[in-house]
């Protein structure tokens, strides 16, 4: 027998609550949440799950099929799923680009430096992400009429705010030794980013940016309703005049786009990380 193991105390586990815990205190904060929204809400549970609404259900579902699938009408909806995918990756590459320059006076490098413009910037960046994509497109299917522009730049308006706070986030935390070793060599602080700082955390910003993207390919779908373009304007206009058909192959070319995003995004990140 090692003589090392038998030595070794036995401790019990810790106690699943503890008053000095605060995981324990946020945790039972949590709960306690999620009980009082269950109580506050009227939730109808019994009619979600009654056979009226079963029977409902089922007559919605089967007036989807069969789809559309018409070649004038696929060909309307192969150009909406361009139009999205279009939409969702220029609008992610213009809020990637704005995302880095709002990042760096939202970071600071080093523990030593002012960094005087961080707060502004970060609530610049917080306004940004605070307005959904839908009210963006609200706001700018005023100034830039209906199409997917408006869609573009409403996408965009709301990745720079998610992508630009996880960017600073990304480059305060970068390990500050390269950079220490350039600075005290009297290299400046550009130069110090570029050839130290982002070369550590440029796998991790284009990380951050696929998972944007995959997020903006629905949100650019569902922009569409508010007449923002793509594959959401046709379903909206379909829908409206209950053309379950027509909105069965909608909903089809929604989930393949998707999935098809999802996949290339996922196997760019793994490749990435590797």
């Amino acid at each position: 027998m090692d003589t090392k193991a038998a030595n070794v105390p036995y401790r019990l586990p810790p106690p699943l609550f503890s008053a000095r815990c605060k995981g324990c205190w946020f945790t039972a904060a949590v709960l306690a949440l999620v009980v009082a929204s269950f109580w506050s809400l009227d939730l109808q549970w019994a009619q979600l799950f009654s056979m009226d609404a079963a029977r409902s259900m089922g007559r919605f579902v089967g007036e989807f099929f069969p789809p559309d699938t018409s070649p004038e009408f696929l060909k309307r909806v192969a150009v909406g799923t361009w139009e999205t995918l279009a939409m969702s990756a220029l609008g992610t590459a213009l809020a990637a680009a704005a995302g880095l320059l709002l990042a760096l006076p939202a970071s600071r490098l080093f523990d030593t430096d002012r960094a005087w413009g961080r707060t502004p910037t970060r609530l610049v960046l917080n306004a940004l992400r605070s307005i959904p994509e839908l009210v963006w497109a609200g706001l700018l299917l005023i100034a830039a009429g209906l199409g997917p522009f408006a869609g573009t730049l409403a996408l965009a308006a709301h990745t720079t705010g998610v992508l630009g706070r996880l960017f600073a986030e990304a480059i305060e935390n970068a390990p500050p030794g390269p950079g220490l070793a350039l600075r005290a060599q009297g290299v400046g602080n550009t130069r110090v980013f570029l050839y130290a700082t982002l070369p550590q955390v440029l796998p991790q910003l284009m990380s951050y940016t696929l998972y944007r993207w995959e997020n903006n390919i629905r949100a650019a779908a569902v922009l569409g309703v508010v007449g923002a373009g793509g594959l959401g304007q046709l379903l909206s206009f379909h829908m409206g005049l209950f053309h379950m058909g027509k909105t069965a192959t909608i909903l089809g070319a929604m989930l393949l786009l998707v999935a098809l995003v999802d996949a290339l995004s996922y196997g760019a990140r793994r490749w990435l990380t590797r």
